[in-house]
């Protein structure tokens, strides 16, 4: 197998926002509850083949590390795309995927991990179940020599830095969480509904081992007491990135706290679109006397942003992301020097 030159990055967003909401939604919020555990190996017919490159394939395997989540959904179809349609065309290569779902079990993950290097995969990109797990795939992928790109759950620096073909592609969830936070300093009464000069907020977390759910808790609430407001927790736990257990929590808050609650904080729109659920059922209205904040825009969030049913969320551009793994892995794959983070921009989104 010959090794092939890797595409360029991508170079800017392509989704735009008018009013900091609007623009190009992700095609689907629906959960993948119904994708298959693994998808076969897929081949794509170049549109336009060189004399080097004809004839070569690249097997990518991809780990995700549960297909039945929104974002990661979105997230995995535009590797599957790009790799297949834009980078087969342009690099005149067969990209060969095989994706696996790691169900939500490290361990399941692992022995994922094991048969792609089994199968001699030329890279592999891997969006890990436990992130404090990703020295021991980093430490496989070095002994077989196939480079690994981490994608959206951020390993530690120290991993990153055990070889030097391993990299992560993601954003900054400290970013993210501030957003949330500067959505709500943003509003007429700053959170602030009943003028006590402190906003009592309920924060509903993803899994907390995962950086994505520390930093968006921490920086959401650092940001209200960087803008001069005071703060207090009313209830906070972990709903590890599922709607209905979203659902839950902001039920029990809501009943426990009643009209105290100011504020719900969501690590994820998902989570947040079970929060709305709850919001409704217990007869408060967003906008009016309680926020509601998530963070991922799926489609069917940025339309309730739209219609008041939510007061903001933050872009995760799964699109611009996705290219990068991809773009990455194979400069990687062909020997280029690579750094160890690459960061996309979140985006506000508000009505």
């Amino acid at each position: 197998m010959r090794k092939i030159f890797a595409s360029v990055l991508a170079a800017a967003m392509i989704l735009s926002f008018a009013a900091c909401g609007g623009g190009n939604a992700p095609s689907s919020s629906a959960p993948a509850s119904s994708a298959p555990a693994s998808s076969a190996p897929a081949e794509s017919t170049p549109a336009e083949s060189t004399p080097e490159a004809s004839g070569d394939t690249v097997k990518v395997g991809i780990a995700i590390y549960k297909f039945d989540d929104n974002f990661m959904t979105l997230y995995r179809n535009e590797l599957k795309r790009y790799f297949e349609e834009d980078l087969a065309s342009k690099n005149g290569v067969t990209y060969e995927l095989t994706i696996m779902d790691g169900k939500g079990d490290q361990a399941e993950q692992t022995n994922q991990i094991d048969g792609f290097i089994a199968s001699g995969m030329d890279v592999i990109i891997c969006n890990m179940v436990q992130s404090s797990s990703a020295a021991t795939v980093v430490e496989k992928c070095k002994a077989a020599d196939i480079p690994v790109i981490f994608i959206n759950r951020e390993p530690s620096a120290e991993d990153l830095e055990l070889w030097d073909k391993v990299a992560y592609v993601g954003a900054d969830a400290r970013q993210s969480g501030t957003f949330q936070g500067e959505i709500v300093l943003e509003t007429e009464n700053k959170g602030d509904f009943n003028g006590d000069g402190v906003i009592s907020y309920v924060m509903i977390m993803g899994d907390p081992e995962n950086v994505d759910a520390q930093y968006r808790t921490e920086f959401s609430i650092k940001a209200l007491e960087d803008g001069g407001m005071k703060v207090e927790k009313l209830f906070e736990q972990r709903a590890d990135w599922d709607q209905a257990k979203g659902q839950e929590l902001a039920n029990t808050a809501l009943t426990q706290f009643g009209d105290q609650v100011e504020v719900i904080f969501c690590n994820n729109d998902a989570m947040a679109l079970g929060a709305a659920q709850a919001i409704a059922a217990n007869g408060r209205k967003v906008g009016e006397n309680i926020y509601l904040l998530g963070v991922d825009a799926l489609e069917e969030a940025q339309q309730m942003v739209k219609d008041g049913e939510m007061t903001g969320t933050v872009l995760n551009d799964h699109i611009n992301q996705a290219r990068t793994a991809a773009d990455v892995a194979l400069k990687a794959l062909n020997g280029e020097t690579i750094e160890k983070n690459y960061t996309v921009d979140y985006v506000k989104v508000t009505g």
